[in-house]
Protein backbone atom coordinates (compact mmCIF):
# COMPACT_ATOMS: atom_id res chain seq x y z
CA UNK A 1 0.00 0.00 0.00
CA UNK A 2 1.27 3.53 -0.80
CA UNK A 3 0.07 6.84 -0.56
CA UNK A 4 -0.36 8.07 -4.45
CA UNK A 5 -1.70 11.75 -3.60
CA UNK A 6 -1.22 14.29 -1.17
CA UNK A 7 -3.56 17.04 -0.33
CA UNK A 8 -2.81 19.80 1.72
CA UNK A 9 -5.14 22.41 2.51
CA UNK A 10 -3.52 25.37 5.19
CA UNK A 11 -5.94 26.58 7.59
CA UNK A 12 -5.11 29.86 9.75
CA UNK A 13 -6.56 28.59 13.60
CA UNK A 14 -4.26 28.46 16.62
CA UNK A 15 -3.15 25.05 17.12
CA UNK A 16 -4.74 23.46 13.69
CA UNK A 17 -1.94 24.10 10.81
CA UNK A 18 -4.04 22.20 7.89
CA UNK A 19 -6.45 19.56 6.47
CA UNK A 20 -5.15 16.66 4.18
CA UNK A 21 -6.70 14.54 1.89
CA UNK A 22 -4.59 11.19 0.91
CA UNK A 23 -5.20 8.46 -1.26
CA UNK A 24 -3.65 4.96 -1.42
CA UNK A 25 -2.87 3.26 -4.22
CA UNK A 26 -4.80 5.35 -6.67
CA UNK A 27 -8.18 4.23 -5.71
CA UNK A 28 -8.81 4.94 -1.79
CA UNK A 29 -9.27 8.25 -0.61
CA UNK A 30 -9.10 9.56 3.23
CA UNK A 31 -10.32 13.24 4.02
CA UNK A 32 -10.18 15.19 6.96
CA UNK A 33 -6.67 14.19 8.50
CA UNK A 34 -5.79 17.39 10.27
CA UNK A 35 -1.91 18.64 10.78
CA UNK A 36 -2.03 20.35 14.57
CA UNK A 37 0.90 22.24 16.24
CA UNK A 38 1.87 20.61 19.56
CA UNK A 39 3.95 21.47 22.44
CA UNK A 40 6.69 18.73 20.73
CA UNK A 41 5.93 19.99 16.91
CA UNK A 42 3.88 19.19 14.52
CA UNK A 43 1.97 15.46 14.42
CA UNK A 44 -1.35 14.44 12.36
CA UNK A 45 -5.10 13.43 13.93
CA UNK A 46 -7.04 11.22 12.16
CA UNK A 47 -10.30 11.83 10.89
CA UNK A 48 -13.08 11.32 13.56
CA UNK A 49 -16.31 11.64 14.75
CA UNK A 50 -17.85 12.91 18.37
CA UNK A 51 -19.78 10.21 20.24
CA UNK A 52 -22.66 10.91 22.21
CA UNK A 53 -21.12 10.38 25.74
CA UNK A 54 -18.79 13.52 24.39
CA UNK A 55 -15.83 11.55 23.02
CA UNK A 56 -14.22 11.85 19.66
CA UNK A 57 -13.66 8.22 18.08
CA UNK A 58 -11.16 7.82 14.72
CA UNK A 59 -13.62 7.20 11.68
CA UNK A 60 -10.44 5.91 9.86
CA UNK A 61 -6.71 5.34 11.52
CA UNK A 62 -3.84 3.12 11.09
CA UNK A 63 -3.53 -0.26 12.79
CA UNK A 64 -0.11 0.06 13.63
CA UNK A 65 3.05 2.29 14.64
CA UNK A 66 5.15 1.26 11.55
CA UNK A 67 2.07 2.91 9.51
CA UNK A 68 1.08 5.63 11.42
CA UNK A 69 4.89 6.70 10.75
CA UNK A 70 4.74 6.39 7.40
CA UNK A 71 1.47 8.35 7.03
CA UNK A 72 2.69 11.10 8.88
CA UNK A 73 6.30 11.59 7.45
CA UNK A 74 4.24 12.04 4.02
CA UNK A 75 1.78 14.11 5.45
CA UNK A 76 4.23 16.64 6.96
CA UNK A 77 6.78 16.15 4.29
CA UNK A 78 3.74 17.43 1.85
CA UNK A 79 3.08 20.14 4.03
CA UNK A 80 6.61 21.73 4.42
CA UNK A 81 6.68 21.53 0.95
CA UNK A 82 3.07 23.49 0.57
CA UNK A 83 4.39 25.68 2.94
CA UNK A 84 7.75 26.76 1.26
CA UNK A 85 5.03 27.57 -1.82
CA UNK A 86 7.69 25.39 -4.11
CA UNK A 87 4.36 23.86 -5.71
CA UNK A 88 1.43 25.56 -5.07
CA UNK A 89 -0.25 22.94 -2.85
CA UNK A 90 -0.52 20.83 -6.11
CA UNK A 91 -1.13 17.20 -5.20
CA UNK A 92 1.60 14.89 -6.39
CA UNK A 93 2.90 11.29 -6.16
CA UNK A 94 4.36 10.62 -2.95
CA UNK A 95 4.76 6.84 -3.69
CA UNK A 96 8.19 7.81 -5.38
CA UNK A 97 10.65 10.47 -4.84
CA UNK A 98 10.28 14.27 -5.80
CA UNK A 99 11.25 14.78 -8.75
CA UNK A 100 13.61 17.66 -9.41
CA UNK A 101 11.79 21.39 -9.39
CA UNK A 102 10.71 22.13 -12.85
CA UNK A 103 8.53 25.37 -13.79
CA UNK A 104 4.96 24.24 -14.66
CA UNK A 105 2.33 26.37 -15.85
CA UNK A 106 -0.54 26.48 -13.68
CA UNK A 107 -3.42 23.65 -13.76
CA UNK A 108 -7.16 25.08 -13.93
CA UNK A 109 -7.85 26.93 -11.26
CA UNK A 110 -4.44 27.48 -9.59
CA UNK A 111 -2.26 30.52 -9.45
CA UNK A 112 1.46 30.37 -9.43
CA UNK A 113 1.91 32.44 -5.67
CA UNK A 114 2.15 30.41 -2.83
CA UNK A 115 -0.82 28.84 -1.06
CA UNK A 116 -2.09 31.38 1.50
CA UNK A 117 -3.79 30.32 4.79
CA UNK A 118 -7.46 29.77 4.75
CA UNK A 119 -10.50 30.38 7.02
CA UNK A 120 -12.30 26.73 8.01
CA UNK A 121 -15.38 28.06 5.77
CA UNK A 122 -13.21 28.43 2.75
CA UNK A 123 -11.30 24.87 3.36
CA UNK A 124 -14.53 23.23 3.55
CA UNK A 125 -15.99 24.72 0.47
CA UNK A 126 -12.40 23.53 -1.07
CA UNK A 127 -13.09 20.36 0.01
CA UNK A 128 -16.84 20.20 -1.31
CA UNK A 129 -15.52 21.43 -4.83
CA UNK A 130 -12.76 19.16 -4.93
CA UNK A 131 -14.35 15.83 -4.07
CA UNK A 132 -15.07 13.33 -6.48
CA UNK A 133 -18.71 13.50 -5.31
CA UNK A 134 -18.79 16.57 -7.66
CA UNK A 135 -17.02 14.44 -11.11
Amino acid sequence: MHITEVKVFPVDEEKLRAFVSIVFDDCFMVNDIKVIQGKDGLFISMPSRKKRNGKFKDVAHPLNNKTRKMLEDQILAEYDHVLSGQRSGEARDTSQPAPPERKEPPRAGQTEEPLEKKSLEEVAEMHLRDSFWNS
